[in-house]
């Protein structure tokens, strides 16, 4: 069906669809529209998506554009179900710390609302000023503060969902201790929006910090054999990091002028705790390590630069250069291999390569940026490494032109025929953000 059959199909079926031609420009990323459709309700929603599966017309789900370089094959989709227009709280028990919320409002006006009442979200996502909280939830989005946050799986009680045949679902329920047998809501997060289109999400909430203070320990001489036995020390103590993260020494160049494996732990407690923790660490540090600790304002300042660092399909990027996006999985102190492999990629390929990853909880990031065949060639070895270490590497942003290159989420898993057997039941025509996600779903 042509674009101008469509919008006339649509626009005549569902008068009160706000609708335009997506075909005006199309992104490098890919995952665009041929018609897109700003829905403002839920049952809008439910239309576009029942409309979709009658015509078997594909359908891409978008908010803020952010994860629109992670996964997709198709430069467009016909439809474009932009969630920009969806938004707003829906509902926030101050009591019960819970919060309801509709997918396509951006994370950080929520957190900034909440923040009036002196609580927050437990979630620590990327691109904070595009982000929307159905993006994050639906790529399972984390940060270094998963280590003490822990992710979206944690903090979602209850979701609403609509299936590619316009049925509305609700997973989970409003209250913290909610126990109804499966933990459906887990089917849903990251699942990238191939299953159904989230509407609202119910997370639980947590008191804002009383004080925050991040520690940086670095280390010159970039022994690796050095900072596997502090971490190894530090882990094995009662301290309780909200995120000890390691940053490789061009992204610990940026963000704190110090050119060498820096390790970056932050604490956030009442600020007798913190100080305490602080003072512990000073005392545990190698004698060759460098310290510096900043407290509150400049310790949000500095994770919040560290969120811009990566690219994001929301911004737009002209430059000649090709710039990608690895999130690779791997044990825990295993990222230090990591940290020093990427490192050693940027000398062998002349690429720009920021990496950071967690000692707590093993998944590392790696940003590149050089000439598409360094960057994919970098990518190759970066999989390779992290395969051999029993890991696994998955790129969360590549032009289209590169992902049809390449398996984004790496090799099948042998679990794989669950998630096409779930695909097939819950949209058995196959229309809902189509190969998006592991094994082409």
């Amino acid at each position: 069906m042509v674009t101008d059959e469509l919008i006339a199909k649509i626009s005549s079926t569902y008068p009160e669809l706000e609708i335009e031609n997506g075909l005006v420009s199309i992104h490098p990323l890919g995952n665009d529209g041929k018609v897109v459709v700003y829905p403002q309700t839920e049952e809008e929603i439910a239309s576009v998506l029942r409309f979709a599966n009658e015509n078997q017309n594909s359908v891409v789900v978008m908010a803020g554009g952010s994860k629109r370089g992670c996964g997709g094959l198709e430069e467009s989709a016909e439809i474009l179900l932009s969630l920009e227009k969806y938004k707003g709280i829906v509902e926030h028990t101050l009591g019960d710390m819970t919060l309801t919320v509709k997918a396509g409002t951006p994370y950080k006006e929520i957190q900034n609302y909440i923040a009036g009442f002196n609580q927050k979200i437990p979630l620590d996502p990327y691109a904070l000023e595009y982000a929307t909280i159905g993006g994050v939830v639906s790529a399972n989005d984390s940060g270094p503060k998963r280590l003490g946050y822990g992710s979206a799986r944690d903090s979602v009680i209850g979701m609403r969902i609509v299936y590619p045949d316009g049925t509305v679902i609700r997973t989970g329920g409003k209250t913290v201790k909610n126990v109804a047998g499966y933990d459906f809501n887990k089917l849903f997060i990251g699942s990238m929006g191939t299953l159904g289109v989230i509407t609202e999400i119910t997370l639980k909430l947590r008191p804002l910090q009383k004080y925050e203070s991040l520690v940086l320990v670095t280390f010159p001489d970039g022994n690796p054999e050095e900072i596997y036995s502090f971490s190894v020390t530090f882990l094995n103590t009662v301290m309780e990091p909200t995120a000890l993260e390691l940053l490789s020494p061009a992204l610990s160049e940026k963000l704190t002028g110090h050119s060498c494996f820096t390790l970056a732990v932050c604490f956030e407690d009442v600020e007798s705790a913190v100080r305490y923790q602080v003072e512990f660490i000073e005392k545990l540090k190698p004698d060759t390590s460098g310290f510096s600790v900043l407290h509150q304002e400049s310790a949000r300042a500095f994770w919040n630069l560290l969120t811009k660092i990566p690219p994001n399909g929301a911004v737009e990027y002209t430059g000649p250069e090709t710039r990608a996006s690895v999130k690779i999985g791997v044990k825990n102190l295993d990222v230090i291999k990591v940290m020093k492999e990427s490192h050693l990629l940027q000398d062998r390929y002349n690429l720009d390569i920021e990496a950071h990853g967690g000692l707590g909880h093993g998944i590392a990031r790696i940003y590149l940026n050089g000439a598409s065949d360094d960057v994919m060639n970098a990518i190759g070895i970066l999989r390779t490494f992290a395969e051999k270490l029993g890991g696994y590497a998955v790129l969360t942003h590549l032009p289209l032109v590169l992902r049809r290159q390449i398996d984004v989420w790496g090799p099948k898993p042998a679990y794989s025929f669950l998630f096409d057997g779930i695909k097939s039941k819950i949209d058995p025509k196959r229309i809902l953000n189509p190969k998006r996600f592991v094994g082409g779903i």
